[in-house]
């Protein structure tokens, strides 16, 4: 048995007449029928069962469109937030062709917080979800969607390689931290590290996580999302999630002798380079070196012609890729 996840940013989804965060900022009547034949060609491309969505207002416009297209499971945890007719919070959003047995609100992991020494009362930037879906086999899976705090325009990005320890990439933010320029990764921190704790304590169950990090390859987040060694450095547990990215690699045939390594594509762009921030994350049950793994990854792809013509993307499309993520299951 196959299934496909994938995630999508949607992009300030939002209905007439209500507008996003000013009240200039909306669509007409003829944009927005421009913008969710998009969306629908967009998700019969994917051609996924289970989607996790970001930027979701117009709950019920997007729930309508998935029902159209074969998704009879449609799931929020939290509500977007409006001033009149003004949305001011944005939400996540899951859509299932297979049953969702149960949903929950992931909560705040209150000693990460503190580790961190975040000041003032938490909140998550939008409230993920943590979905129980049951499969055709019987097979209970773990979803998570996420959306994690954009930076600030102000605050300095950290890049970093394959090559950077987890001991350099906490050095170097640590100073960061102390610093009140850099408090929406504070921000993204503690929300990956109360993430990692949820997922960890639910490890009884294969998961994934289909997700907008808002931050790059190989950042201090994804270290906080993943890895058990950020918490404690004398740790010899697997990783809580991996990359699926990594879990594939396509076959080329006839290849170049002197072709390099393809490039992964980027899933947004600012000023014109581009950044990978959308990721789906799979836990070990799906891991290729576990001799115990119940499915493994046999396609990655990222839809990204829409960028391509347009690096910005535009409200009319997404100025996000999307990501697709198949798992075919082992028959015993």
């Amino acid at each position: 048995m196959k299934i496909k996840l994938g995630t999508f940013n949607l992009f300030q989804f939002v209905e007439p007449p209500y507008s996003w965060y000013k009240k200039k900022d909306k669509f007409t009547q003829e944009q927005w029928f421009e913008k969710t034949t998009w969306i629908k060609n967009q998700i019969i491309e994917m051609d996924c069962d289970i989607i996790g969505f970001q930027e979701v207002f117009s709950k019920n416009s997007l729930k309508n469109i998935l029902k159209e297209l074969g998704f009879n499971y449609f799931k929020t945890v939290d509500f977007a937030k409006k001033n009149r007719n003004v949305y001011v919070s944005t939400t996540v959003a899951i859509a299932s062709k297979y049953p969702i047995s149960n949903i929950q609100k992931v909560k705040a992991h209150k000693p990460s917080i503190k580790k961190h020494n975040f000041e003032g009362i938490f909140n998550f930037s939008r409230i993920p979800i943590k979905a129980t879906i049951t499969l055709p086999n019987n097979q209970e899976l773990l979803v998570y969607v996420c959306h994690l705090k954009s930076n600030r325009l102000n605050e300095f990005e950290y890049l970093f390689s394959q090559h950077h320890s987890l001991e350099y990439k906490q050095k170097l933010v640590s100073k960061a931290l102390e610093r009140t320029s850099s408090s929406s990764l504070k921000q993204r921190l503690c929300e990956a590290s109360s993430l990692f704790f949820d997922i960890e304590k639910s490890k009884d169950k294969p998961a994934v996580l289909m997700c907008d990090l808002n931050d790059k390859e190989f950042s201090l987040t994804i270290e906080a999302l993943s890895n058990h060694k950020y918490y404690d450095a004398e740790s010899e547990e697997n990783a809580v999630l991996y990359d699926a990215s990594y879990q594939y690699k396509a076959e080329i045939y006839n290849p170049h002798p002197e072709a390099k390594e393809p490039k992964r594509k980027s899933t947004s762009y600012f000023l014109a380079k581009g950044y990978v921030l959308d990721y789906i994350f799979i836990s070990n049950d799906f891991d290729k070196e576990n001799e115990n793994k119940i499915a493994e990854v046999t396609n990655y792809r990222v839809l990204d012609e829409h960028l391509q013509e347009n690096k910005d993307g535009s409200l009319l499309t997404s100025d996000h890729a999307q990501v697709v993520c198949e798992l075919e299951f082992i028959q015993n």
